[in-house]
């Protein structure tokens, strides 16, 4: 194989899955859709730049609290977690592009209506309505709350395991379900390799588990592994959700999956958090 393929692949993959400019070609959809079962690894790759933002913003952010602090009593520990956090989720959907969040807004726009008929059309309507601002400001506010307890011990980690979950649920939300109509969606839908798609599982643990066993331990390893795999069941709930909402799966709802499965990720890792496991 030449060396040029597997490069211009990882490249389209980030044309598609982020904002950085690495010059994909016209033809970077089919690549990524023939290459899904690749999510994983620029899961990771995000999860590396956003997990070191987060860290990078949280000196920046205590110094500049730590400066007022001087002259004014703040609760400095209780602010920066809170700035970090705001920060970082805002920086997971800008570096994205905010296209997995629209997706989220086109699915809470249909949710509620009447026929399948206007949930498709309000879908594709440059419009957010109140269910759909509601139901995308809950799902960010959540990896936000996550973000918030998540002990800095282990954040750097905890955030690249979100982010390779937010992939894999793509992946697997792809590979069960059935296409809406022709149009983005459907692409990834018959483009994916059905049985390729068992290595973004197996990409999913080798990237995760390391961040996890090195910097902890083995046995909290194995907790990485099963916080990453929790992906498996939301994206299933997502594909009922999609079926029942737009007759299928659409494009807005492998969006969505990404950005509920990350949500969940998170939360999951505040919880262990504040019960003590991962601290």
């Amino acid at each position: 194989m030449s060396p040029v393929k597997p490069i211009k692949t990882f490249r389209d993959l980030l044309s598609f899955l982020t904002i950085i400019p690495v010059g994909g070609k016209e033809d970077f959809i089919f690549t990524t859709a023939e290459h899904v079962y690749l999510f994983p690894i620029i899961g990771g790759f995000i999860g590396v730049l956003s997990a070191a933002y987060f860290v990078g913003s949280g000196y920046i952010v205590r110094f500049l609290l730590g400066l007022v602090n001087s002259v004014i009593a703040l609760p400095t520990d209780f602010l920066s977690k809170l700035a970090v956090a705001a920060m970082t989720v805002a920086f997971l959907l800008v570096i994205t592009g905010l296209q997995h969040f629209d997706g989220l807004i086109d699915l809470g726009n249909a949710v509620g209506l009447g026929n399948l008929h206007d949930r498709k059309m309000v879908a594709h309507a440059w419009t957010v309505t109140y269910a759909g601002a509601v139901l995308a400001t809950a799902v960010e506010f959540a990896a936000f709350v996550g973000l918030f307890f998540i002990s800095p011990l282990f954040a750097f980690g905890a955030i690249i395991a979100a982010e390779v979950s937010a992939k894999l649920a793509m992946v697997t939300i792809v590979w069960v379900g059935k296409p809406t109509h022709k149009g983005l969606g459907s692409i990834f839908l018959a483009k994916a390799k059905k049985k390729l798609n068992l290595i973004a599982y197996a990409l999913s643990v080798l990237i995760v588990y390391p961040f996890f066993a090195f910097s902890l331990n083995p046995i909290l390893g194995l907790i990485g592994i099963a916080i990453v795999l929790v992906s498996i069941p939301v994206a299933l709930v997502m594909e009922k959700v999609s079926e029942n909402v737009f007759g299928g799966v659409s494009g807005d709802t492998i969006g969505a999956t990404n950005e509920v499965a990350r949500a969940v990720t998170l939360i999951l890792l505040g919880v262990l958090t504040v019960l003590a496991i991962l601290k």
